[in-house]
């Protein structure tokens, strides 16, 4: 079925009067006062975040409303702004990290890279500094992929026929919640189209323009669905107020998963190509001996999921998001894959019949219902096995995302249940 019709969203262009003004005004005030109560606790929740940059919504930026801005953040810059355009603020580096096992002199710096252009997210509530998020396309696949006469990174088989267009439907997040798998499944459908690789045009390659963007995708024919994956779309400030000006009817997809496992995930990610990082329980906390958490490290960051759903709210209507389980996704694919087709108006083509359950790699693997060839599986990058996590530190991040995870619920309307999942461990 498709998803339910959802209330217009306050300061959103399918806003529908007061009613929803006041539901995203308490959502606001919750998150305020979230870091409020974390913040006179001594830090150990978002006070622990570092400067945050402005918020999207000024005049200048055609925002539907302006957020208001927590004390202490950074002189706005206005998202109008194309990025490294004068008057940017150049990034600052954070300082080396001292001793009570937080992180400290190089081993604590690899994470605190110089921004590139673009690479600053911002929410409702607050904003943070952000390390530039792993990607698996490169600048040499991209410009492959935009190149006159090129199919756009899509599969083999697509057909060299039909016209580029701009895409209707976007996975915008988030990074280690299930976005490879959800692209590469719908992309078994016959009526959609979807580059394989990660554009990152409304993040890190904007100023290409939408001729650019366009010459990326796959050609489609009329009726059919061009779609793209970026995960880091989603911690974007920019994003929202980019899509929306490229088309208001967009459609967004957003992958969620618990983000305890989606923060080890993360790091699990980065540790297998940079075996010389600290161990996550050091990344972890700005100090542990007080139990201050570090949430300006991306990885405990982006799992703020109310914050960035905030910014994405200012745009567009909750009915033109979907939120698909990043958990279910794995223990009921099929049933995932009939909510993203319902909610993108195609027809049920993706079943149970397209999946095949790989016991060695932990889920679901692509099978093609008509051919007894081997089930595809995602790449060796995917499925690796977590490090063991100190049950302590697990136990401080769970009491540090639910507040936030709440949130979220409420605004979403959906209970992803991560409190019942952890309490069946």
């Amino acid at each position: 079925m498709s998803p339910p019709a959802q209330p217009g969203v306050p300061g959103g262009r399918g806003s529908k009067g007061p009613p929803a003004r006041k539901l995203l005004c308490m959502c606001s005030l919750s998150l305020c006062l979230t870091y409020l109560c974390y913040s006179l606790m001594g830090g150990t929740g978002p006070a622990a975040l570092r400067s945050p940059a402005a918020l999207p919504g000024s005049a200048a930026s055609g925002a539907p409303r302006s957020p208001t801005a927590f004390p202490g953040t950074a002189a706005p810059r206005s998202p109008a702004s194309p990025p490294g355009s004068p008057g940017a603020p150049a990034p600052s580096a954070a300082p080396p990290r001292a001793s009570n096992g937080s992180r400290e002199g190089a081993a604590g710096t690899w994470l605190r890279t110089e921004l590139a252009p673009g690479e600053v997210i911002t929410a409702q509530s607050g904003a943070f500094e952000r390390d530039p998020q792993e990607s698996s396309t490169t600048d040499e696949e991209l410009s492959r992929a935009g190149s006159p006469g090129s199919r756009g990174g899509s599969s083999s088989t697509t057909p060299d026929y039909g016209e580029k267009r701009l895409p209707q439907a976007l996975i915008i997040g988030v990074k280690k919640g299930g976005t490879r798998a959800l692209l590469e499944a719908i992309r078994a459908h016959p009526d959609v189209r979807a580059v394989g690789t990660e554009p990152h045009f409304f993040d890190r390659n904007y100023e290409k323009g939408l001729e650019w963007y366009r010459n990326v995708m796959p050609k489609t024919l009329e009726g059919q669905i061009t779609m793209e994956k970026t995960p880091s779309y989603f911690v974007t400030a920019e994003a929202p107020r980019r899509i929306h000006s490229m088309a208001k009817d967009t459609k967004l997809i957003v992958v969620v998963r618990n983000p305890v496992t989606r923060a080890i995930s993360d790091y699990t990610q980065t540790l297998s190509k940079k075996p010389e990082i600290p161990t996550f329980e050091v990344l972890a906390f700005k100090n542990r001996t007080l139990g201050l958490i570090d949430a300006s490290w991306s990885a405990i960051r982006i799992g703020i999921y109310a914050l960035h759903l905030e910014n994405w709210l200012q745009y567009f209507p909750l009915s033109q998001i979907l939120f698909v389980s990043g958990e279910r996704l794995i223990t009921d694919p099929a049933g995932e894959m009939a909510k993203v087709q319902d909610f993108l108006g195609l027809k049920r083509i993706v079943t149970e019949k397209h999946f095949y359950f790989n016991k060695t790699k932990g889920f679901p693997c692509l099978k093609k219902p008509e051919d007894s060839s081997a089930p595809r599986c995602l790449g060796k990058s995917k499925g690796r096995t977590h490090p063991k996590i100190d049950p302590d530190v697990i136990h401080r991040l769970r009491k540090f995302y639910k507040p936030f995870n709440v949130m979220f619920y409420q605004m979403t309307g959906q209970d992803f249940q991560w409190e019942q999942e952890e309490s069946d461990k």
